[in-house]
């Protein structure tokens, strides 16, 4: 079976899954939200799943981090136990949600932000649209703003992978991929931050393939970085499912980025 499937297969699979030990499902800026919290240092952790991402796909990275650290990872609406909403699924109002969820949660700018694929594209726009909430951003194999665009349009993917989004994706899911041209816009219509700590795990396994989408996704992965001058670019054995994979890696790059924020924050306060 191609990793593409396979993939797919293991988002079904985490969706269907019991929620992630220590989880919660309460009201969140007036809906029901599933989510995991915990508040100890600062800055807060945020972390955004893909599509269709469960905060499952944190399972193994937040066991290391957030018993030290503040942090929450979410289910967006109509995920899990998160109830749907009837707002449109771009980056910007998903990001207007996050931010009204993290206010309701207690949790205080700036914030260390983690987002890995499709949820890394809605946390470059939270960190372009409003860069003084954010201290650091982390893009964990993270869908490009361009991602969609040639070769990567959803109508130019083989048959197969058409028929497997189509069958596999949930009907949230398939609306935020309706929304990629609207985010592209929205994510590039905004200045990159200046002076943020980005760091950029990329998925080696993922870097190579011979059809054109293959080429674009690759030309894609090794361009995400020169969107944010001075970002620090990291290779990772890995397929796609870097946070279950390698879980590891993530878990040293949010150590690595809530220390340059904390360094740049005392560089500021001098």
């Amino acid at each position: 079976m191609h990793r593409y499937l396979l993939l797919l297969g293991l988002i079904l699979a985490l969706g269907a899954c019991a929620s992630l030990p220590g989880s919660q499902t309460g009201a969140l800026a007036g809906r029901p939200v599933e989510y995991f919290a915990t508040h100890h240092a600062a800055p807060p952790v945020v972390f955004e799943s893909g599509l269709d991402g469960h905060i499952e796909w944190w399972r193994d990275v937040l066991p290391a981090l957030c018993g030290e650290f503040s942090c929450l990872a979410y289910n967006r609406p109509g995920i899990g136990r998160s109830a749907p909403a009837t707002t449109p699924r771009d980056a910007a109002t998903i990001v207007d949600e996050l931010r009204a969820s993290l206010g309701a949660a207690q949790f205080a700018p700036p914030y260390v932000l983690v987002g890995h694929s499709l949820g890394g594209l809605y946390l470059q726009y939270f960190a372009r649209r409003h860069p003084d909430e954010v201290a650091a951003l982390v893009l964990v194999d993270s869908t490009h703003p361009r991602q969609t665009d040639g070769d990567g349009a959803l109508d130019r993917q083989p048959l197969w992978v058409r028929a497997a989004l189509s069958g596999l994706t949930s009907a949230v899911a398939k609306e935020e991929l309706a929304q990629m041209d609207r985010n592209r816009d929205e994510v590039l219509g905004l200045p990159a931050p200046a002076g943020l700590p980005v760091i950029v795990l990329s998925a080696a396994q993922e870097a190579g393939g011979d059809s054109p989408a293959e080429r674009h996704a690759a030309a894609l992965r090794r361009d995400i970085a020169a969107l944010y001058p001075g970002a620090t670019q990291v290779w990772v054995d890995s397929g796609h499912g870097i946070p279950l994979e390698k879980p590891q890696a993530v878990i040293d790059a949010v150590r690595a980025a809530i220390a340059a924020a904390r360094a740049t924050s005392q560089g500021g306060a001098r």
